[in-house]
């Protein structure tokens, strides 16, 4: 019978975006999302480079193999919901990254979220448009 790999998990929230991260030790870099390499998954370099952004400030950036399962939202709120994660998932490997990590600020939640529509408007916020004849 196969030994399943030791992972490290966390979860990582942002608007509707959930990321379910595992850090699986002794790997060599490779990071998935929903079973594409990070290279398919997001558009843009600004968005890798924060997705890495805890990895490269801890210092374990080729330590481990990252897969993860993310759904929700778009792809800059899955962007910060990836980097909760991560943060996360090294601080259940390494509990002394704490300080690290929350001088940067991954480790806080960011609660903003979309506004509700109010009734008689458009949108939260925007009302219709001003006829004056």
């Amino acid at each position: 019978m196969e030994k399943t790999p030791k992972y490290h998990y966390g979860k990582g929230k942002r608007k509707t975006s959930t990321a379910k991260v595992r850090l699986y030790e002794g790997g060599s870099g490779i990071i998935t999302i929903n079973d594409r390499l990070i290279q398919e998954y997001v558009p843009t370099a600004k968005f890798i480079e924060l997705i890495l952004s805890p990895l490269v400030i801890t210092g374990f950036e080729k330590t481990f193999d990252i897969t993860v399962k993310v759904e929700g939202g778009g792809f800059s709120s899955q962007a910060d919901a990836l980097r909760h994660g991560i943060s996360k998932a090294l601080l259940e490997f390494n509990p002394e990254l704490r300080s690290t990590l929350k001088k940067q600020g991954f480790l806080t939640r960011d609660s903003r979220s979309k506004e509700r529509k109010k009734p008689g408007l458009r949108r939260a916020r925007r009302a219709p448009q001003f006829s004056k004849r």
